[in-house]
């Protein structure tokens, strides 16, 4: 079973994210620690692109890549390049609660409307893109689909450290996911 770890005080951030700047996310966002300058990002944030999400943390603290469903599986190069270019050693990989990439299928009908009334698409090329996509972009449970990204992406560049975390959109704090 997967828990959810509240920070509500540095000595709740796990041991292996503390002196890191996933614990420095987690001290900046949930316990509004003073902000440090920064001249460079110490860390990549991959989180969901929905609206409700805004991470407290100092300017030039992190790049981030938004996504749907915090899905970085379409976004690599952009990984790799933070990596090897940016120097980036440390992942927030950051799903939320009520995400949209939940359960498409049932939206499989808002999107196809959408598309036709408010984009000007035909209809059978709306059902078409919704066919090709949905799949590709469906996420399934939140947390189980960012505890599997971070197993992934830690396979993939394992000298980094790829923390998953979950944003609950309810009381805007975010929580260590505990594998």
């Amino acid at each position: 079973m997967i828990n959810l770890i509240a920070v509500d005080s540095s000595k709740d951030i796990l041991e292996k994210y503390r002196n890191t700047p996933i614990g420095l996310l987690l001290e900046y966002h949930n316990l509004k620690k003073e902000f440090q300058k920064y001249l460079k990002a110490e860390l990549l944030v991959g989180m969901c692109m929905d609206n409700r999400k805004h991470l407290h943390m100092p300017d030039n603290f992190a790049f981030i890549i938004r996504s749907g469903g915090a899905n970085m599986r379409y976004s690599e190069f952009k990984v790799s390049f933070a990596i090897s270019i940016g120097g980036i050693r440390h992942i927030a990989l950051i799903g939320h609660s009520n995400c949209g990439m939940v359960n498409l299928i049932a939206r499989k009908q808002q999107f196809i409307d959408g598309l036709v009334n408010d984009a000007g698409w035909d209809r059978s090329a709306a059902e078409d893109h919704f066919m090709h996509f949905a799949p590709m972009y469906e996420i399934g449970n939140e947390i189980d689909f960012i505890s599997s990204e971070a197993k992934r992406l830690r396979m993939r560049y394992p000298k980094i450290m790829v923390a998953p975390l979950l944003y609950k959109v309810e009381d805007n704090k975010i929580y260590m996911i505990e594998e």
